[in-house]
């Protein structure tokens, strides 16, 4: 499939595609929350977002700023060439469960080590998912993660027909 147009970014934005490969972290200074069952269960002005190219942000918040016992880690993983292993979470609270709802890497590569045990949450695993007052889009489809807020620019990979970009 062929690669849609580029997004052009107007002020105070950012287009996917001058992100870096391999990616980059960076710390953030907003707020990122996460809500579940109608709760927040991780709330954060101390979190840091990785960013690569077509994708949107994916934010990492550290494990304290998470709510005690909703998360349960889940059999399983995932590889990032960039990254390393990926472990995978769960989150349960007030009867609901949401499977593989988030998601954390142990012992990262040299590069990303301080975010090692920060987790990243699926946006579309959750209510709600928030950066600074603004409640995020998750990213198409059911692998990558990024959150989409209106400070960023596409198009995003993820979607149908995506995978090869």
């Amino acid at each position: 499939m062929v690669r849609q147009a580029r997004d052009r970014p107007g002020p105070g934005q950012e287009s996917v595609w001058d992100y870096p490969r391999p990616p980059r972290l960076e710390r953030v200074s907003d707020r990122l929350r996460v809500v579940f069952a109608g709760e927040t269960v991780a709330d954060t002005f101390a979190g840091f977002r990785v960013l690569e190219t077509s994708h949107p942000p994916v934010y990492y918040l550290p494990p304290g700023s998470i709510r005690p016992g909703c998360m349960q880690h889940t059999p399983g993983g995932s590889w990032c060439e960039f990254k390393g292993r990926a472990s995978y979470w769960a989150i349960e609270l007030a009867g609901r469960r949401g499977e593989q709802a988030a998601w954390s890497y142990p012992d990262p590569t040299p590069p990303f080590v301080a975010i090692a045990g920060y987790l990243a949450f699926y946006a579309s695993r959750v209510d709600q998912c928030w950066v600074g007052e603004e409640r995020v889009q998750p990213q198409d489809g059911d692998f990558y993660g990024g959150w989409i807020t209106s400070r960023v620019v596409g198009p995003f990979k993820g979607g149908p027909g995506t995978r090869s970009w």
